[in-house]
């Protein structure tokens, strides 16, 4: 598939600067590029490879234009025109519909005649799949649940019973969404488990990650709202509720019961204690220990820096002194208790 460059400056609404009719076939980062391709420059870090760049076209910011050495398409946000672009020239192979022969469908599911079960799936009582969804190879859907239109579960994935995706949800291999959540009660030392009773909600356009698990609630329903985007390998406890295009970075733990707002941002290997709310808008750094309710909006951080190892080694047995630092300086505050600021005697 191939573009004029005056086309992509019309879809974008950006500024062009250079011929119309340059034909785009591909997207390309500035140092790989070649003539055919365009590229996008929305990382200062990476403004260094801007006048070599062999692109045809380059999407950037209009502070960038005067640099660049191609053709240009200036806009305020040029990540987002390359989102743009890059899905325009993705050629996508149309999806099959219909039922594998070596996929198990129940007599008692409705499966669209539009929707494709793949090899091995297997497709319980009472499931409703939606127009044009895609079931990979070897996912289970469970009893009662049901996969919204558009939708798309690549492979090996897991529905437990009574989940509910919506439409246009793109779901990627080793995600299980509904099993139980982590609910146990102590008797005298033995461990009792408690029921898990609720369900999981999917809304629209949510993306879940390859190995991503989403337990069910325990009574209410744990909630995805619409246009949430999960990575790779996170753990979405019992009971949690994630407010509408938040997105959540790689390796996250979110315990039970957590209320987390619309249009946040969690940072990767982030870990949010139990029972806690977010407030929308709120942007979490990588690696945050959130172990409070964050009542407002911002940008809040927790860790350590990378140091040197011998810096960090030091830090850490200061760390480790820091209750004995505290009592002396309550002590040398006492001593001082009746001393003028001249430094004469006033008991």
């Amino acid at each position: 598939m191939s573009i004029s460059l005056g086309e992509l400056a019309d879809i974008l609404k950006a500024e062009l600067h250079g011929d119309r009719d340059c034909r785009i076939e591909r997207v390309a980062t500035l140092q790989s590029a070649s003539p055919g391709s365009i590229s996008f420059l929305a990382n200062h870090r990476y403004r260094s490879y801007l006048a070599k760049t062999r692109a045809s076209a380059v999407i950037l910011s209009p502070a960038d234009q005067p640099e660049c050495p191609v053709f240009s398409l200036a806009l305020e946000n040029p990540y987002l025109g390359y989102a743009k672009v890059a899905s325009l020239l993705n050629s996508v192979p149309a999806l099959p519909s219909g039922i594998h022969p070596t996929a198990w469908v129940s007599t008692k599911a409705t499966v669209h005649e539009t929707a494709w079960v793949g090899a091995q799936a297997v497709i319980e009582d009472d499931v409703s799949i939606g127009v044009n969804t895609y079931i990979g190879a070897g996912c289970v859907v469970s009893s009662q649940t049901i996969v919204g239109d558009y939708s798309q579960l690549v492979a090996n994935v897991a529905l437990c019973r009574n989940t509910v995706i919506g439409k246009r949800v793109l779901i990627h291999p080793g995600v299980v969404i509904g099993g139980d959540g982590f609910g146990i009660a102590n008797n005298n030392g033995i461990w009792v488990k408690i029921p898990q009773l609720g369900s999981v909600q999917v809304g629209d356009d949510v993306e879940i990650g390859a190995n991503t698990t989403i337990d069910r609630g325990a009574l209410e329903d744990t909630v995805i709202e619409d246009g949430v985007k999960i990575d790779n390998q996170v753990q979405v406890g019992h009971n949690v509720y994630i407010g509408a295009h938040t997105a959540i970075a790689g390796c996250v733990a979110i315990a039970g019961s957590v209320r987390i707002g619309k249009r946040c941002v969690v940072g990767g290997a982030t870990a949010i204690a139990g029972h806690l709310n977010i407030a929308d808008d709120v942007y979490l750094t990588g690696a945050s220990q959130v172990a409070k309710s964050i009542p407002k909006s911002g940008v809040y951080s927790s860790w350590i820096p990378i140091q040197e190892s011998l810096v960090w080694r030091k830090n850490v047995v200061r760390l480790h002194q820091l209750d004995e630092m505290a009592r002396r300086i309550k002590a040398l505050e006492k001593s001082q208790i009746g001393i003028d600021q001249d430094g004469t005697f006033n008991g």
